[in-house]
């Protein structure tokens, strides 16, 4: 195995382990959303709860797992513990991965009132009743269906 990261070569299985585990932590959307808020600026806990619309116990926990692995840091004002993000590699990997999708979900959405227009102007889906036929455009819906019991990972609280 090779340390080459730059080139082709593979990174020593330590790094690859290392990365899964940051990645797995933010596998969940409620950690991704508070990385994403937090790589805009700092914030205690209950503005983060009330950014990212969690209860203030789970943003709690989700932030203990987050300081764990050392995606985030905290420092005290005051009464108040103010968390952060202050690896801007963290940031920009958080960034880049929530901006192409945002970048491609609009593409998406763009692409299918077209479509729908020239399905209509060919004729197509002609003498269907009003809404049938249609595309749905929303990428998933609002709010989040708990995981059958069997896929629920532990580290979901409060997710």
């Amino acid at each position: 195995m090779t340390a080459d990261v730059g080139g082709f070569g593979d990174p020593p299985a330590g790094v690859l382990a290392e990365a899964a585990a940051a990645f797995g932590l933010l596998a969940s959307p409620a950690r991704l959303h508070i990385v994403w808020v937090l790589s805009q600026g700092e914030s205690d806990v209950s503005g983060l709860a009330e950014r990212v619309g969690g209860a203030l116990p789970a943003v709690s926990q989700h932030l203990t797992k987050l300081k764990l692995a050392g995606l985030v840091r905290s420092r005290r004002e005051g009464r108040r513990q103010v968390y952060f993000v202050d690896d801007p590699d963290v940031v920009t990997v958080v960034r880049l991965m929530v901006g192409q999708l945002t970048d491609r979900v609009a593409r998406t959405h763009a692409q299918v009132p077209q479509a729908q227009g020239q399905r209509q102007a060919n004729g197509h889906g002609h003498g269907q009743a009003q809404g049938q036929g249609q595309v749905q455009t929303s990428a998933r819906p609002q709010g989040r269906s708990p995981a059958p019991a069997s896929v629920r990972r532990v580290d979901d609280v409060g997710a």
